[in-house]
């Protein structure tokens, strides 16, 4: 606790710690034993009379009152003496000494010490001394920015543990959503379920999407927006395989918007392997998935949106609208 005789050392009202410059606020958590040294020096070496010095204390906000008491009888360094005892008895006595060293230490010339038969000797002095105090205050800069990169490294690090670790959850949940929803399969709420199950994910990828909708009478499972290209969605959560008769539908649906949409069908079952050929060619708008690119995404080897810009790499490459996962 700061000892009541360092009242005197308390700040004007207008002049309290949180109202200081930004400047002398950091410095002021930085104060060290060896700055509040190199102060006094810089201090005692720049000034020779009484009035200058007490001039430079007022402007660092030291109290009229202890001012005051400078008896005459006492020497400068007494008087110093007495200023760094009781400034070091309280937060704010510390953070005077903070602008203290920083006022010093954006010295160029010492007027005070001009006229003087040894006025060389004294300047030279002075001028070592804040030299060696400015020295020291670039150090604590140096230091403090280190300590605040440190900071904030170590608390990206925690943010981005924490987002790891909600982001494994999330995504084990999904893994065990779809597991339970596999006994159900082929049912028409697994179907529903499935349907809200396929958005929760893109929604967990950050994949731009479009809930189920219709249009001009046609029922769309929905679309998804990846780098620029609209895909409507079809998903199948049956027991069987998904035919061509199943491809032809979708299509049709495609065909039927702009000419710079595509689409994807996730059929949990597979395909035939009409299906596929009936999906593939030369300009296919259609891409193919199945439980393997679900789990293959679940079980973090790649993310969805890298699933999708693969299999259509493939079509584009190949004029075919499946590829396994094994095989990518």
């Amino acid at each position: 606790m700061p000892s009541k005789t360092a009242k005197n050392f308390e700040a004007p009202q207008s002049c309290q710690p949180e109202l200081f410059s930004y400047r002398v606020i950091l410095m002021a958590i930085k104060i060290t034993p060896h700055l509040i040294t190199l102060t006094y020096t810089g201090a005692l070496k720049s000034f020779w009379r009484k009035p200058a010095l007490k001039k430079f204390l007022l402007s660092c906000h030291v109290s009229q009152q202890f001012i005051s008491s400078w008896a005459s009888e006492e020497t400068k360094r007494d008087f110093l003496d007495r200023v760094f005892e009781k400034l070091q008895l309280s937060d704010t006595g510390l953070s005077l000494i903070g602008q203290m060293a920083l006022a010093l230490s954006e010295q160029n010339s010492f007027p005070d010490l001009e006229g003087w038969e040894d006025t060389k000797t004294m300047i030279a002095a002075a001028k070592k001394a804040i030299s060696e105090l400015s020295s020291y205050i670039k150090q604590l800069q140096i230091e403090a920015e280190d300590e605040k990169s440190k900071a904030q490294y170590i608390e990206k690090l925690r943010e981005e543990r924490e987002h790891t670790c909600r982001s494994t959850l999330d995504k084990k949940d999904l893994e065990n959503r779809i597991n339970s929803l596999a006994k159900s399969i082929g049912s028409t709420q697994a179907g529903y379920d499935f349907q809200k199950w396929f958005y929760d994910m893109l929604n967990f990828s950050e994949i731009e999407c479009r809930q189920p909708y219709k249009t001009n009478g046609r029922e769309i499972d929905g679309s998804l927006t990846l780098d620029g290209t609209t895909y409507l969605v079809e998903l199948k959560f049956t027991t069987k395989q998904s035919g061509a008769q199943d491809i032809d539908v979708f299509k049709s649906k495609i065909e039927s918007k702009a000419d710079n949409t595509m689409g994807i069908m996730v059929s949990m079952s597979g395909y035939s392997s009409t299906a596929i050929k009936e999906a593939s060619g030369r300009k296919t708008t259609l891409l193919l998935f199945d439980y393997q690119h679900l789990f293959h995404f679940l079980t973090g080897t790649m993310k969805f949106d890298e699933i999708i810009l693969r299999v259509r790499r493939h079509a584009a490459q190949t004029g075919e609208a499946y590829i396994r996962p094994t095989d990518f």
